[in-house]
């Protein structure tokens, strides 16, 4: 399928500092993309970057087959959806109205249908008329979830598949909502969705997605099929961390060791 986004040699700095060194990856429509890495290996800042929320110090970024810079504002929430991780908001505003945001200058009624499918989709119908700040951080994440839903499906209703944004969606939530966010977003790629999500979890990551970008130090260190990344000796050298991977179903699974056996010389 047809590349949704394409993003070669990225690097961005910040005062002396690079925190991504010459970074490239290409997403396609229905593709869904996990990308996974120790604490400051860079990969906010690629997302950031793939969003168009920060401009590279060099490379380029090209959303549906045109610079991302070219895009205005409202162009660019149009073709693209991002659920970003800490989301504050402490005006007032009901769950519906925060998942009414989402449509940007629709009505109510044009996006009433979107709206009632989202709140159903992340179980949140019967908080519809509660006041954002009064829920628990999880449920939090799922109405910002539910109005990242109605934007995308907005934008994809007049430009096609988008491109659907995810920065460690899953931080708040509790084992089922995770895995309800996971297929969520997996009944989105099935429908022609470019799906990009930044997860620690590295079980939830290959269960999210077929395809695994690893960064390491701002690096690209690995970018596959899930059953060609997830091995023991990456897991050891990005990680630090010794694992023993097994396989159910010709899908591999991690089951972490001690940090102790991973510092032991090779």
């Amino acid at each position: 399928m047809s590349a949704v986004i394409e993003a070669s040699g990225l690097i961005k700095r910040a005062g002396r500092a690079t925190l991504l060194d010459g970074v490239s990856v290409t997403v396609a429509a229905g593709e869904m993309v996990a990308i996974i890495g120790p604490n400051g290996a860079g990969k906010s800042t690629l997302l950031r970057l793939l969003s168009g929320d920060l401009r590279p110090s060099e490379g380029k970024v090209r959303l549906k087959q045109r610079g991302i810079g070219s895009y205005t504002p409202r162009e660019l929430a149009a073709r693209r959806a991002m659920l970003s991780q800490h989301i504050n908001v402490t005006f007032p505003f009901t769950v519906e109205e925060i998942v009414l945001m989402g449509a940007g200058e629709r009505s109510a009624r044009e996006a009433g249908r979107l709206v009632e499918a989202a709140l159903d989709e992340v179980g949140l119908s019967h908080f519809r008329e509660r006041q954002l700040p009064t829920l628990s951080g999880g449920e939090q994440q799922r109405a910002h979830f539910a109005r990242v839903l109605v934007q995308l499906a907005c934008g994809e209703a007049e430009h096609g598949p988008g491109l659907l944004l995810l920065d460690e969606p899953t931080s708040s939530l509790d084992l089922r909502h995770q895995i309800d966010l996971v297929e969520a977003a997996r009944r989105r790629a099935s429908s022609g969705t470019a799906v990009i999500a930044i997860l620690h979890d590295l079980n939830l990551a290959i269960r999210f997605a077929d395809r695994l970008v690893v960064l390491n130090g701002g690096r690209l260190a690995a970018d596959g099929p899930r059953a060609e990344v997830v091995t023991r000796e990456t897991i050891r050298d990005i990680f630090e961390i010794d694992a023993v991977v097994h396989q159910a179903d010709g899908v591999p699974y991690v089951l972490p060791q001690s940090m102790r056996a991973a510092m032991l010389p090779r």
